[in-house]
């Protein structure tokens, strides 16, 4: 008996924590402009769930601007109230070169429990008969909506599933029942408790069948007690015991944080630790120069967009390593650069810096030459790269 008042806590949690907006009450096509973006709403009769849904499409800043541009889309469960805390995170992002820009799908719901959970809930402590929809509402996903987006948008391969509570499950339910059809699945604070746990049971039996899962999985528990904690603790440590190879899997214990609370927490973890930055993080930095190829390729992937590793962020890479006194490695992060951009003046530079701190000033010199060769007088630091020469010149004694 002690279970139930927690069940039913969670219970009632994962029936308000739905944000349902206005605009999900349209029954017409519409287009609004918001600072910048452009939504537009999708009122549509789906075959498959047999009603009428609305979904809301939000653009990104530069969509009109890049006629050719084309973007990875997220998918976020429980509609458009979610939209301004997903734009404010993806900025901030964005304004660091942490993460691309993305079309954004909010789907409204209408019988929200029926559609998000796969399994009709039989457990007496919850609301016995409700569930059961969650196959009919990922063929909606498969065969309705996501066409329909990529007909009408110009949309990258790279899709993102996101939701909470009871949509958190429903992300997890796309995972293992269609692991291809989205590249990652956002998980808040997932019901995982409903109908003695089958959703922690199927996603069990999934990842003991499949030792290799190339996708993304985020998820996150806030202050919750009783069948939902356990329940849910269990499947993470499972997760984390038995990570299939490819899977990048990330998780946040929030104390302290309610279960509506848990999107707003999660956000920024959930989609920094998602998409990969433009300044490759050192840690992903092997002796094989190769990897800072390899890392700029998978970018691409995932941006959508041909990204070539950028001079200055490969350099960064150099002079962490000479922070780390890490001479010869940095050494050949610089002479990779310069391959890669031949004629930039900071290659060259980089290069000459790396032997400098290396104290081997004739080497020094002679890729510091190779800058100046290629520096004129409109270059921002011509005057500094000039008295380096001098500099660099007296000391190798030529």
């Amino acid at each position: 008996m002690h279970l139930l008042k927690p069940l039913a806590l969670s219970l009632s949690l994962a029936l308000s924590s739905i944000v349902v907006s206005p605009l999900a009450l349209s029954q017409t096509s519409a287009t609004e402009e918001r600072a910048d973006y452009t939504q537009f709403i999708h009122v549509f009769k789906s075959k498959i769930l047999n009603e009428e849904r609305t979904v809301v499409v939000q653009l990104p800043k530069s969509y009109k601007a890049e006629p050719d541009k084309v973007y990875p889309v997220i998918y976020r469960l429980d509609g458009a109230g979610n939209l301004p805390l997903i734009t404010s995170v993806l900025e901030r992002l964005q304004n660091d070169n942490a993460a691309p820009e993305a079309i954004i799908v909010a789907i409204e719901n209408t019988e929200r429990l029926r559609d998000l959970y796969p399994t009709v809930n039989e457990e007496p402590q919850g609301p016995v008969g409700l569930g059961g929809g969650g196959k009919k509402f990922l063929d909606f996903f498969e065969k309705e909506l996501i066409p329909l987006i990529d007909e009408k948008y110009r949309t990258h391969d790279y899709k993102v599933i996101g939701g909470a509570s009871a949509a958190g499950v429903f992300a997890l339910y796309a995972m293992t029942e269609k692991p291809t059809l989205f590249q990652a699945h956002l998980a808040y604070s997932p019901a995982v408790w409903w109908n003695y746990g089958a959703a922690v049971n199927r996603t069990k039996e999934f990842l003991k069948k499949n030792k290799t899962l190339d996708t993304y999985l985020y998820m996150n528990i806030g202050e919750e007690a009783g069948v939902m904690r356990e329940r849910y603790d269990d499947l993470q440590q499972f997760i984390q015991n038995n990570k299939p190879f490819k899977l990048s899997y990330v998780s946040d214990a929030l104390d302290g944080v309610s279960h509506n609370l848990t999107s707003a927490a999660g956000a920024f973890n959930a989609y920094h630790n998602l998409f990969m930055a433009k300044q490759m993080p050192l840690k992903k930095l092997t002796y094989d120069m190769a990897s800072i190829d390899a890392y700029y390729k998978k970018l691409s992937e995932q941006w959508g967009e041909q990204v070539t590793p950028p001079d200055n962020a490969v350099r960064q890479l150099g002079y962490q390593l000479i922070g780390m006194r890490n001479f010869d490695k940095a050494i050949k992060v610089f002479a990779h650069n310069t391959k890669l951009h031949p004629n930039s003046v900071d290659a060259w530079w980089g290069l000459s810096y790396g032997y400098e701190q290396k104290e081997d000033n004739k080497k020094a010199f002679e890729f510091l030459e190779k800058a100046v060769k290629l520096a004129d007088k409109s270059y921002p630091y011509y005057d500094m790269l000039m008295n380096t020469q001098t500099r660099l010149k007296a000391a190798a004694n030529l």
